[in-house]
């Protein structure tokens, strides 16, 4: 499976179009990351529990959106797009959603 930014696969002719494909995690922040997090905030420097929460989400996202655009007998996913969420009446819950649209490629 080819996931790509691009509204195009160079070397490859998009031979036809499915559908928009999403893929959307919500995932929960928890206490120990808000934390240690505070601390970085106050003293300054990356907040690695952050990142690594993210980094996952971000690649969930992908694969669901992938796995849905396999389902549909597509190949690849054109013109990827990723967005990111704070939710949650304290901004407790983060929400990454990837969509593209699915192709078949030759």
């Amino acid at each position: 499976m080819v996931s790509t930014t691009t509204p195009t696969i160079e070397g490859h002719r998009i031979i036809e179009y499915k559908q928009i494909v999403f893929g959307e995690v919500i995932t929960g922040i928890n206490f120990i990351k808000d934390f240690g997090a505070s601390f970085r905030n106050f003293f300054g420097g990356r907040s690695q529990g952050y990142e690594e929460e993210l980094i996952n989400a971000r690649g969930q996202a992908i694969y669901e959106m992938e796995q849905r655009a396999i389902y549909i007998g597509a190949n690849a996913v054109v013109g990827v797009d990723v967005d990111y969420e704070v939710l949650g009446a304290d901004n407790g819950m983060m929400m990454v959603t990837a969509c593209g649209t699915a192709v078949v490629v030759e």
